[in-house]
């Protein structure tokens, strides 16, 4: 990966964008976008868009979905100690411990998760899984007057961790995902930027994808494009760890690339060409099968408008929705050439139509 590129997704994966609330990560991916794109823009759902080729034909979309879980200040006690609850889906024993960083009115404060010590258990408490509503955050405030002028109640935060790179090209980080899918995109665009397409292509960094049922960004997103066709790039369960059975939970490894998704949501044109893709360019995939739904944004960029071309292309992650997840670089790179690749090959001949 390029030196540049790898410290913008560091700054990335850093800045602290739980659902709802991304305007901080967007902001820094617009200003990136700005090096190469011909337009960059914003709408009133948070998306952020970088677009090549604005007046071409067809409308292509590229998309990552850019928050993270996190959590929100739901209640301040006399005391000055704050209650809170999850932002997306979260196993509550991860909090136990753990330092958060919440985005107060005057800035970010930092705090952490309380518990009553194990010493002071009674001893059939010491087995109990701890929820949210057991703990509370400590920002070091003595009363609950302290405590409002520098949090409110629904003020957002994340859990605090930095990035770590790791042996072997892996990068660890709180808000892999889905943060790589919103770097792969743009990354996707500036590689596309030096060897343009015939077609429009945009890369949006969409929001709300962790919390919502009704389509979150995404939808909103795929609406104002108009897009013809749509690639969301998302993260999938890595099971090349211990403990996971391969015939319930499918054999996917870092490092093996990027994982294409068929049934649900899927456009068979659009995964065909993003086989074809990736064997002319010599990028290992695996696939994965959806015969439900994919739980992902590419269940609501399908059904927007009158139907978009959608398909789902994946990177591997272990340990999802925790503090420390992680991926392999190399991954990242397969993804967005794969990407780039399929742009490239899109005209306006293109039929999409499954026939």
């Amino acid at each position: 990966m390029d030196s540049r590129s790898l410290e913008f997704l560091k700054t990335l994966l850093d800045t602290p964008g739980p659902s709802s609330y991304e305007t901080l990560p967007a902001r820094a991916w617009r200003a990136q976008a700005g090096g190469f794109a011909a337009e960059v823009t914003a709408d009133v759902s948070g998306n952020s868009f970088a677009t090549l080729n604005p007046a071409a034909a067809p409308r292509v979309m590229l998309a990552g979905h850019i928050d993270e879980i996190g959590v929100m200040v739901t209640y301040i006690d006399d005391d000055g100690y704050l209650s809170f609850d999850t932002i997306g889906g979260w196993d509550h024993q991860v909090f136990v411990g753990q330092r958060v960083q919440l985005l107060g009115h005057g800035g970010t404060v930092s705090g952490v998760i309380g518990k009553k010590a194990i010493h002071l258990m009674e001893k059939e408490d010491r087995d109990k899984v701890s929820k949210a509503g057991d703990l509370w955050i400590d920002i070091g405030a003595a009363t609950r007057a302290e405590a409002s002028a520098r949090v409110r109640i629904g003020d957002p935060g994340v859990l605090a961790s930095a990035v770590l790179e790791f042996p072997n090209g892996r990068l660890v980080s709180r808000s892999l995902d889905n943060r790589v899918g919103a770097f792969v995109v743009l990354e996707a665009l500036r590689l596309l930027a030096q060897d343009p397409p015939a077609a429009r292509v945009t890369a949006a960094a969409t929001t709300r994808e962790e919390i919502s049922t009704t389509g979150g960004g995404a939808r909103a997103g795929a609406t104002g494009l108009a897009a013809d066709v749509a690639i969301v790039v998302d993260v999938t369960h890595a099971t090349d760890y211990p403990g996971l059975e391969k015939r319930k939970h499918g054999d996917y490894r870092l490092g093996s690339g990027p994982a294409l998704t068929r049934g649900a949501a899927i456009n068979p044109v659009v995964f065909d060409l993003l086989v074809a893709t990736a064997e002319a360019e010599r990028i290992p995939y695996t696939i994965e099968a959806a015969p439900r739904d994919t739980s992902t944004d590419a269940d609501n960029v399908f059904t927007a408008l009158k139907g978009v071309a959608t398909a789902l292309v994946s990177v591997p992650l272990r340990y999802m929705h925790s503090p420390n997840e992680m991926v392999a670089l190399e991954d990242l790179d397969r993804t967005a050439r794969l990407l780039a690749g399929f742009a490239r090959r899109v005209t306006a001949q293109t039929d999409f139509v499954p026939r």
